[in-house]
């Protein structure tokens, strides 16, 4: 019978990376290395994320799909995606500035890539008072222009600033320029893609001293050159109500700050359920009698097949919830 899952994360080592994210490691020679990125719930290929308890563990996502299909992510979802998990979920410790990038969309990435594009959202969980993000252009521009400001080092110029707190959440389609800038921890949520065409990296050389691969042909053909300042999700947040961040195409996510029994009624979305946990420590009840226990900077995922859920916190508790709305 299936259970909520947790996956033993996925962590990446990068030039920009802080120590936010070691703890999750067992590795000592990883926690001792700058951690970029911590992969929780991952369907890209050669980075497919293993379950690390309970009867299923040992067992990669991939291969779960493949023996429960629907009772797993939804009949409607693999109906559309098959064995592949739609959804890529990550934390961020940007310890310097993460390169100003773009992502193409659906269509492009199928056409020169055979995948899928990238929209994607972020939730700041943590951030230094000068903490910021680069989110579209400031102004309408064009692609002479911006190839201009390419060239002479200064696109930093025409881009939109969003200084950050806790808390602070911004939804990113495909064809946006953006960049994570120092001091932010962030929640992301995303297609499952792999795909990012890097613009400009501040003339950083790595270890070796070699530049890092920039993609600029790639890039500015999916770029939206229009002025793009309302990349801010403004949510009330209500205790012990959920409460909607972003819902698109690709993805829902709510928040959830609950310090009282909460029942969760998944019947009617056909999805699987996905929780991040942002603050706290809480249970979740399922098959009746049956529980996990979950606790800050954990994710887990909720089986489809689990459509009716009790969260208990043994504290005040913050979540995001994902599904495929």
């Amino acid at each position: 019978m299936l259970y909520p899952l947790k996956f033993t994360p996925i962590l990446k080592q990068t030039i920009w990376g802080g120590e936010k994210l070691a703890y999750k490691s067992q590795n000592k020679n990883v926690q001792s290395s700058p951690i970029g990125e911590s992969w929780e719930i991952s369907g890209v290929q050669e980075n497919q994320s293993v379950v690390s308890e309970g009867p299923l563990a040992g067992n990669n996502l991939e291969e779960l799909i493949e023996v429960y299909m629907g009772d797993l992510v939804g009949d409607r979802v693999y109906e559309k995606f098959g064995i592949e998990f739609p959804l890529l979920i990550k934390y961020i410790d940007a310890c310097d500035d993460l390169s100003i990038q773009v992502h193409p969309d659906d269509a492009i990435a199928r056409e020169r890539h055979n995948a899928y594009g990238k929209t994607e959202m972020w939730y700041v969980v943590d951030a230094s008072p000068e903490a910021r993000l680069l989110l579209g252009f400031n102004k309408n521009t064009d692609k002479t222009e911006y190839l201009d400001k390419l060239q002479h080092h200064t696109l930093p110029e025409l881009l939109n600033v969003e200084k950050v707190k806790k808390g602070d959440c911004f939804f990113i389609p495909a064809g946006t320029v953006h960049a994570i800038g120092k001091g932010c921890l962030i929640a992301e949520i995303q297609q499952t893609s792999d795909i990012t065409y890097r613009i400009y990296d501040y003339d950083r050389r790595d270890k070796n001293g070699q530049a890092r691969e920039l993609h600029t042909e790639l890039a500015t053909d999916v770029i939206c050159f229009k002025q793009q300042t309302e990349h801010s999700i403004h949510y009330h947040s209500h205790e012990n109500h959920t409460e909607e961040l972003v819902s698109c195409n690709y993805f829902t996510t709510n928040y959830l700050k609950f310090d009282r029994e909460i029942e969760k009624d998944y019947f009617e979305i056909d999805s699987f359920v996905i929780y991040m946990c942002l603050e706290g420590e809480f249970s979740i009840v399922y098959n009746i009698d049956q529980s996990i226990k979950m606790k800050k900077g954990e994710t887990v995922l909720i089986p489809a097949s689990l459509q009716n859920i009790f969260l208990l916190p043994e504290r005040e508790s913050e979540i995001l919830e994902i599904y495929i709305g």
